[in-house]
């Protein structure tokens, strides 16, 4: 074992040893540690990001059980090769959320009258239901832990960011605040609500039309509102984060107030009718509303939904942004190209590099995350994050994955290709031929309107699935809103007209290369075929940059199939000709020519 490692494992058990005996002082038996901060999202401030400096697993999702004689972290198939190198096994189990639940961990692992302590602001009021299932069978008590264990041993922890609020401009958002609220606010008054308490930052910046920048990657403010039936909205904030350009783009409909206040703005709902999302809102927030004697009425965030279906002046944002941003990949993937099969680049040169491209765009306004740049068997790691220490060079025969992505005012992208560097092996090639069928199988479908992400899911996996193969991710996700997702998970919410989803097959081979082909996709209306009883929706591919023709077995591929990826590679070159320069063109027609029968 390398030094690095060492210390790494000796900080983790100094710090696992810190919490227990803090839970000690406490007479806590243990401490729930979610991935999670006060409004539940994926991306945190560095402040909450409590498991990570716990544990040493800096991926988005997973949660920490620890006990005075236990502990374990439980992630999702994404993870599980990425929690084997950062976490240290002689302090925790390492679990599949899915095969080896956490519900299955602390029934076996609980006694009678032990005390499991937790922090009510980062659980969801639906996750922690089962919690408290599992607790009341074991006969153990579900304990509030107030301040957060975590926080009282974390000696240099960060502050809560404070940084500025930004108007986003209409001429980008296509509706303004004022009518949102209000039509927002005509359904909360149809169904007899008196408000909608808003915990998500990227429903409150939907809806107020602002930008922030609190956490990485993702323009959002950490903050609360509650929205009234009257098309009022109190926005509970940080007041160093409002000037005087952005109360003058409030308005009198909008009231700023500290976040100190909202337990009592929300006590004063008593016996009033109020929407809260389990899903999304903290226990925390529910508690409040009940002890209050609100009638909490538990559904989705109404934003979520048409914050979800782009308007479209939005659509058009973000064909716009696709197009810049597919002529910056296209340039990389063409300096790859020249460069990669010489060696001498590895996966940080070739992460900056394309980092460097992007920033010349117009209304760049950073990364939409950090680009997973891995070669190799760093490729299936799902969510790879190069540092320093993992970083590896592109070598010739490998598989290079780059998952990469950015923020523009129009717009958010997503895109993954998978090149060659080198000659391929038969066995990737297949691979990421059956990929690539999947990934056409959803890009070409056409279904009725109320069709689910979980019932498409089976088209992608499917020509894996004849070889006895499959992948962990979900195909699809929401991007920049809604979170759609097509996977294995059931998924009740239907697909509609105007959402952004991406489509991302893969293929991921432990300790050899990772394989993903990803376009962002928009739902569209596609009509009544003729003679059909039903009118139909698809998808318009908004991404563009080539697929690597290299790793394509023709012979797997049939004609519609062949067809679709010509077609695809056609638009390609018409969109970006007039933003590449004439040598990065003549690259990409020689790329993305056709391929014959």
């Amino acid at each position: 074992m390398n030094s690095s490692a060492e210390a790494g494992q000796s900080i983790a058990a100094a710090r696992l040893k810190a919490v227990r005996a803090e839970l000690n002082r406490r007479q806590l038996d243990g401490f729930l540690v979610p991935r999670s901060d006060e409004h539940n999202g994926e991306y945190m401030a560095p402040y909450a990001e409590r498991l990570s400096w716990l544990t040493g697993f800096d991926g988005s999702a997973g949660i920490a059980i620890v006990l005075q004689k236990a502990a374990a972290i439980f992630v999702d198939g994404r993870y599980t090769l990425q929690a084997a190198d950062q976490v240290d096994t002689s302090c925790y189990e390492i679990r599949h959320v899915t095969e080896e639940p956490a519900g299955d961990w602390l029934r076996d692992n609980l006694s009678e009258g032990m005390r499991l302590g937790f922090d009510p602001r980062l659980h969801t009021d639906r996750s922690l239901d089962r919690i408290k299932k599992v607790c009341r069978n074991a006969k153990t008590t579900l304990k509030i832990a107030d301040p957060n264990p975590i926080d009282s041993v974390w000696g240099d922890q960060p502050e809560p960011p404070s940084g500025l609020l930004a108007v986003h401009d209409i001429a980008f958002a296509g509706e303004e605040s004022a009518d949102k609220r209000t039509r927002l606010a005509a359904g909360l008054g149809s169904e007899g609500l008196s408000a909608a308490i808003l915990t998500a930052p990227d429903s409150i910046a939907w809806l107020l039309n602002v930008r922030g920048s609190d956490v990485p990657n993702t323009p959002i403010s950490l903050s609360y509102a509650i929205l009234r039936a009257d098309a009022g909205v109190d926005l509970f904030i940080d007041p160093r984060k409002i000037d005087d350009t952005l109360r003058a783009h409030l308005g009198g409909g909008v009231t700023a107030r500290t976040v100190d206040e909202l337990p009592e703005a929300l006590g004063d709902f008593s016996g009033q009718k109020v929407l809260a999302d389990p899903d999304g809102a903290s226990a925390w927030v529910f508690q409040l509303l009940e002890d209050a004697g609100a009638d909490v009425v538990r559904a989705s965030d109404p934003c979520q939904l048409p914050k979800a279906c782009k308007n479209a002046v939005e659509l058009d944002g973000a064909r716009a942004a696709h197009r810049r941003d597919g002529a910056s990949l296209t340039r990389f993937l063409r300096w790859f190209a020249r460069h990669a099969p010489d060696g001498g680049i590895d996966e940080l040169t070739a992460a900056s590099k394309l980092r460097s491209l992007r920033e010349s765009n117009e209304h760049f306004k950073g990364l939409s995350f950090d680009t997973i740049s891995g070669a190799g068997p760093n490729g299936a790691v799902v969510h790879y994050r190069v540092t320093e220490k993992t970083n590896r060079e592109i070598g010739s025969g490998s598989l290079y994955l780059v998952d990469s992505g950015a923020q523009y005012l129009d717009g958010t992208t997503d895109v993954t290709r998978t090149v060659a560097v080198g000659r391929p092996t038969d066995e990737m090639r297949d691979r990421f031929t059956r990929v690539l069928r999947g990934h056409i199988a959803v890009a070409s479908l056409r279904f009725p309107e109320g069709t689910t992400g979980s019932q498409i899911d089976i088209l992608a996996r499917k020509p894996l699935w004849q070889e006895g193969l499959d992948y962990d991710n979900g195909t699809v996700q929401g991007v920049g809103s809604y979170r759609e997702r097509i996977s294995k998970i059931a998924d009740t919410v239907a697909l509609k007209p105007g959402m952004i989803v991406s489509n991302e097959p893969g293929y991921y081979k432990s300790g050899e290369y990772g394989i993903r082909v990803e376009n962002l996709v928009a739902v569209i209306e596609c009509g009544r075929p003729m003679g059909g009883e039903k009118a139909m929706l698809g998808f318009e591919t908004l991404t563009r940059a080539p697929i690597d023709r290299n790793l394509v077995d023709t012979s797997l591929l049939d004609a519609a199939e062949l067809d679709w990826l010509n077609s695809y590679h056609r638009s390609v070159i018409e969109d970006l000709d007039d933003l590449i320069d004439s040598e990065t063109a003549d690259w990409l027609r020689e790329a993305a020519a056709p391929i014959g029968y």
